[in-house]
């Protein structure tokens, strides 16, 4: 059986000979070709059958190659048109170009410039309609839960997000603690067909096993001391909507095997019942462990696994997408400087360094912590280094400040003092004064007589 040729393409030619002898020259690649031989034949035929590209002269019998343009663009606007021309006059490219041509060509046809046009134009329409597909997820109708970031890992998070959250599927969101797992759940649910139902989180980690299980399923009246009433769980709360199982690497064994019965049979008990529950709830888990290691080392049931396993969501470390930092950063800073009454204008250059050389072992919960500390101490416009946790500065900076003393003179020393005052307050003098412990006015005579602060 022959095989399906991966792109097809339309001639387009009332010069027979020539129309023919294209058809045969594309379709000795993994491209597969047919002719045509006048511009309405060329719409009919795109109306018939789609076509990934189309090639056409543009001086024709019956319609001319520039109106079938326009009606075949008309009627699908997303297949690329190549023109044929035997006239290089600038006027017939123009006309092409207006009408929505991807390119032109002038006759007799290079071959390999005819090959190198086509790969262009195919890879420009895939490209164009990824970026659509794209746009058209994350527009407006698309609700990123505020989440931050121009990194190609976190784009590449978003764009499966919007494929995944219109589904039923499972997911499992895999990463470091403080790397957003949550936003990510929330995200999904938010674009899911169960948006207008509720979002029920639950840490697993955070409770015993008796008080997990009452949690997730609820208990019926006298289940256990204390329990004077009937409960719904989380599971029941969640009905169409969201659960998010957070940590669900915690969770023991026989809670593991009571929740992958829920998961399975989509019914439940509470503790101290024998009557079945139905539920439908999507599930989203979360956790910082390997499973799949965890798995391999016995310490997770393996059909749980690959339950929770449909679809993955690996979230990337803060330090694994450092151009995201400036951006969280000022983010941050807006939010706390208006949540504290402070007008902040910023991060000093040295700030922003320590904070684009931090290895974030918190992550994102640890940017925003440490934004706000810094805002809450800050006396001035711009955060400095002085506002930020000893752990981001350098162990060895006082080392290194020690060494440059030697052989400085007393000028030179006030000198650095005052630069690093400067650099640290993004140039506000005031500032600068502040933290020197001099007036406004002694800074400015000091770089008056000489004391260079660069």
């Amino acid at each position: 059986m022959a095989k399906e040729p991966r792109v097809k393409v339309l001639v387009v030619d009332d010069d027979k000979n020539h129309c023919d002898t294209l058809v045969t020259l594309i379709s000795d690649r993994d491209y597969g070709a047919e002719g045509v031989y006048d511009g309405e034949g060329a719409v009919a035929r795109c109306r018939e059958k789609p076509f990934d590209l189309v090639l056409m002269d543009v001086r024709m019998s019956g319609i001319s190659g520039i109106d079938a343009l326009r009606e075949i663009k008309a009627y699908n606007p997303s297949i690329p048109i190549i023109i044929m021309t035997a006239y290089s006059g600038i006027e017939t490219a123009v006309a092409a170009i207006k009408a929505g041509a991807y390119d032109y060509l002038v006759k007799p046809l290079d071959f390999d410039e005819l090959k190198l046009t086509m790969d262009r134009a195919l890879d420009h329409a895939m490209m164009r309609e990824e970026n659509r597909a794209l746009r058209a997820a994350l527009s407006g109708a698309f609700d990123d839960r505020g989440v931050i970031g121009r990194s190609r890992a976190m784009a590449a998070i978003l764009e499966t997000v919007a494929a995944v959250a219109p589904s039923e599927a499972t997911v499992l969101i895999s990463g470091e603690s403080g790397t957003g797992k949550e936003v990510i759940a929330k995200m999904l649910h938010a674009n899911s067909n169960r948006a207008t139902g509720p979002f029920v989180a639950i840490n697993c980690a955070a409770l015993s096993e008796t008080l997990l299980e009452s949690e997730l399923f609820g208990h019926e009246k006298g289940a256990f001391t204390g329990a004077d009433r009937q409960r719904d769980g989380k599971f029941l709360a969640a009905n169409q909507g969201t659960i998010f199982l957070d940590e669900i690497g915690e969770m023991s064994f026989p809670m593991q095997a009571k929740l992958l019965r829920v998961i399975q049979e989509r019914e439940l008990q509470r503790v101290g019942g024998d009557r079945a529950v139905k539920v439908d709830a999507r599930i989203a888990a979360a956790t910082n462990r390997d499973l799949q290691r965890e798995v391999e080392a016995g310490k997770f049931r393996r059909d749980l696994f690959y339950r929770l396993n449909v679809v993955t969501f690996c979230l990337p470390a803060l330090r694994e997408r450092v151009e995201d930092i400036p951006l969280l950063a000022s983010h941050f800073l807006k939010q706390f400087a208006k949540k504290n009454g402070k007008l902040v204008k910023g991060f000093t250059p040295a700030a922003m360094d320590r904070l684009l050389k931090h290895s974030w072992p918190g992550n994102v919960r640890e940017l925003e912590n440490t934004v706000e500390r810094a805002v809450v101490l800050l006396m001035g416009e711009y955060v400095g280094e002085r506002e930020l946790p000893p752990a981001l500065v350098e162990q060895d900076a006082g080392a290194a400040w020690t060494g440059r003393l030697t052989g400085m003179t007393l000028d030179e020393l006030e000198g650095a003092a005052v630069r690093e005052a400067l650099e640290e307050t993004g140039g506000n003098k005031s500032e600068a004064a502040r933290r020197l412990g001099i007036t406004r006015k002694t800074l400015q005579s000091k770089l008056r007589r000489g004391t260079r602060p660069f």
